[in-house]
């Protein structure tokens, strides 16, 4: 019997537009909405309250901030400086109940592989990072340090076991922990940043699951960042196969076929999708073409990020 197909996404905010349900039916998930108009980014902050919204959307409670830049992969540097600021004030809200009456300590943690082009978001995030020992800024102590652990395949060694080990030594508050990501839309690939304060799973961008990266884990708390980076080639037919259905709903000469097919399920679809895919397609990722100049500039724009955040 052959394993069914589920179409791979990172986003909270995805795995929450799939689930059928109206905001106020859905107990456990809050989502609220805001419109930074000066800087076109849309503000989508998603909370799962319980472990009964947990369970529906796959993901643990906490909280997900979602930010929708579609002008992210222009060159444009006044564009991404006001993304940094835009950024920098969700990252302060998140790592302040980690300040201690004398300043903060943080690791900034790059995941994944610097040779891989979609997966060295995070360490080109490290390579911009103002490294500081005991910086003292308004009278507080600000330590921020990073390290690009890299893959198992190039250590013999879980991430998470790496971190734990560095996390060990330095005592860090909080951990900043940066990764590619997948998504379920194809127009969020390099224009969306999630963060969140439940932690990350390393590889997922790829489709490596590793050991997660989260205060239980690793022995202190964790706020990850990610963007999604890649999409995997049945999530691309499935758009296709969407985007064909509303095609042919226009048309009265087919519009009997559209309305056939929309009487699937998405399990159905994604089971339809499985068997007219070859099998060598279905686990290969896909990436923008100009990926190499728009991660390192994505990955600038979230150093800034965490740079103002930790010493304003």
């Amino acid at each position: 019997m052959k394993e069914k197909f589920k179409v791979r996404t990172d986003l909270a905010l995805e795995a929450r537009e799939d689930i059928q349900m109206s905001d106020s039916e859905l107990d456990g998930v809050i989502v609220e909405e805001k419109m930074n108009s000066h800087a076109n980014i849309h503000v989508i902050k998603l909370t799962i309250t319980n472990e009964h919204g947990a369970k529906l959307l796959k993901k643990p409670v906490g909280t997900y901030l979602t930010l929708e830049a579609p002008d992210m992969v222009q060159p444009s540097e006044e564009y991404h400086r006001e993304i940094s600021c835009v950024l920098a004030e969700y990252i302060k809200d998140l790592i302040r109940p980690y300040w201690r009456e004398d300043g903060i300590s943080i690791l900034v943690v790059g995941l994944g592989n610097r040779e891989v082009t979609p997966d060295a978001l995070g360490p080109n995030v490290v390579n911009n990072i103002a490294i500081q020992r005991e910086n003292e800024v308004d009278n507080q102590k600000i330590s921020i340090s990073g390290i690009v652990p890299g893959v198992m395949a190039q250590t013999g060694m879980e991430t998470a076991v790496i971190i734990k080990g560095v996390v060990s030594e330095t005592m860090p508050d909080v951990v900043i922990a940066i990764d590619a990501l997948a998504a379920r839309n194809s127009k969020r690939l390099n224009t969306t940043i999630q963060v969140t304060d439940t932690g990350i799973h390393p590889g997922s961008g790829v489709g490596n699951h590793r050991r997660a990266i989260t205060k239980e884990s690793i022995g202190t708390n964790v706020i990850a960042i990610g963007v999604p980076t890649v999409i995997d080639t049945p999530t691309i037919v499935y758009d296709t196969l969407e985007n064909l259905l509303k095609a042919l709903s226009v048309s009265e000469h087919f519009k009997s076929v559209s309305d056939t097919f929309h009487r699937f399920n998405n399990d159905e679809k994604y089971q339809l999708i499985r068997e007219i895919i070859n099998p060598e397609m279905s686990d290969m990722f896909v990436t923008p073409k100009d990926a190499d100049e728009t991660i390192k500039r994505i990955g600038y724009t979230i150093s800034e990020a965490i740079n103002i955040a930790a010493n304003s």
